[in-house]
C-alpha cells in the first residue's frame, strides 16, 4: 500500500484539536519524489477515461487537481467557500459535527454531459466531496471518478459516495 508515500505524511497529533491525529500532506508536497509519484498514480488511473475536467475543492485539493488536469489535458474547476467566486454561481450545503457549511461554483463551469474526475486531498465524513458531486450534477456532469490522496477509512466518508468509483491512494484505518 504505498509504504514509501505513506512514510512521506507527517502526523500531528492533537491538531486541531486534542484527540485528532492530523494527517499533513506538506511533507510529501516537498519532497519532489513523492509528489511526482503520487501524482503518476493518479494520472495512470484516469489516464484513458476520458477526463474533460477536474473538479478540486479548496485549498489542498487544488494542489494534485491542477496537476491532473494538466496531466490529463483537462480544464480545471475551482469549487470554494461561499462569496469567494466573482460569477454567478450555485451553492449546495452539507451538514457538519455541529452545524452546517457549503460550497460552491460557477454556474459556467461545466457543460452537460462533460466527463469528470473531482479530487480533493483527503476523504474523512465525506461531506464536502459529496456537496461537491451534488454541484457538479446539478450542472450536468458525468463523475468519472472521485479521487484522493489520503483516506481515513474509520470516519466512513466512502460510504456516502457509493454511488461513485472512489479510488484512495493512502488509507488510514485508525486515528
Amino acid at each position: 500500500m504505498h509504504e514509501d508515500l505513506l512514510r512521506s505524511i507527517r502526523s500531528v497529533p492533537d491538531f486541531p484539536k486534542k484527540g485528532i491525529v492530523f494527517r499533513d500532506i506538506t511533507t510529501l508536497l516537498k519532497d519532489p519524489v513523492a509528489f511526482t509519484r503520487a501524482a503518476d498514480i493518479l494520472v495512470d488511473r484516469y489516464k484513458d477515461a476520458g477526463i474533460e475536467k477536474v473538479v478540486s475543492v479548496e485549498s489542498r485539493g487544488y494542489i494534485l487537481g491542477a496537476v491532473l488536469a494538466y496531466r490529463l489535458h483537462a480544464g480545471f474547476v475551482p469549487v470554494r467557500k461561499p462569496g469567494k467566486l466573482p460569477a454567478q454561481t450555485i451553492r449546495e450545503e452539507y451538514k457538519l459535527e455541529y452545524g452546517s457549511d457549503a460550497v460552491e461554483v460557477h454556474t459556467d463551469a461545466l457543460r452537460k454531459g462533460e466527463r469528470v474526475l473531482l479530487h480533493d486531498d483527503l476523504l474523512a465524513t465525506g461531506g464536502t466531496i459529496e456537496a461537491t458531486c451534488k454541484l457538479v450534477e446539478r450542472l450536468g456532469g458525468v463523475i468519472a471518478g472521485v479521487s484522493f490522496l489520503i483516506e481515513l477509512r474509520f470516519l466512513k466518508g466512502r460510504d456516502r459516495l457509493q454511488a461513485y468509483d472512489v479510488f484512495s491512494i493512502l488509507k488510514y484505518d485508525t486515528e
